[in-house]
């Protein structure tokens, strides 16, 4: 992991993030999610700065997982670093528009 995803992990790992189970490094289709959360239906990417030059790589790659039902929230490693609250405020709203799983897990 880089020391961006080691940070995050930190925060999201043990039902960290409002008691919902993440996964790190998750195969979803051919692809691996840097954190994935099945309950949200949530797949977390922090991205180094290759990726501002892959960004449309990126994007074709992310129709996958949304087609599987995921949605796909993108931060740069930086970001992660300096501010991880904006991080999770985006994980936040995604789980508010989220209806609760019927068995209260995934």
């Amino acid at each position: 992991m880089t020391i961006a995803e080691q940070a995050i992990w930190r925060l999201l790992r043990g039902r960290g993030f409002a008691g919902h189970k993440f996964r790190r490094q998750t195969r979803i289709g051919p692809w691996v999610a840097d954190f994935c959360c099945y309950e949200l239906r949530l797949i977390v990417e922090l991205d180094g700065g290759v990726h501002r030059l892959r960004e449309s790589e990126d994007a074709a790659r992310d129709l996958d997982p949304t087609r599987r039902g995921f949605t796909v929230l993108r931060f740069g490693n930086e970001l992660a670093l300096t501010s991880p609250n904006v991080v999770f405020d985006a994980i936040k709203r995604h789980a508010a528009q989220q209806p609760p799983h019927p068995s209260g897990s995934a």
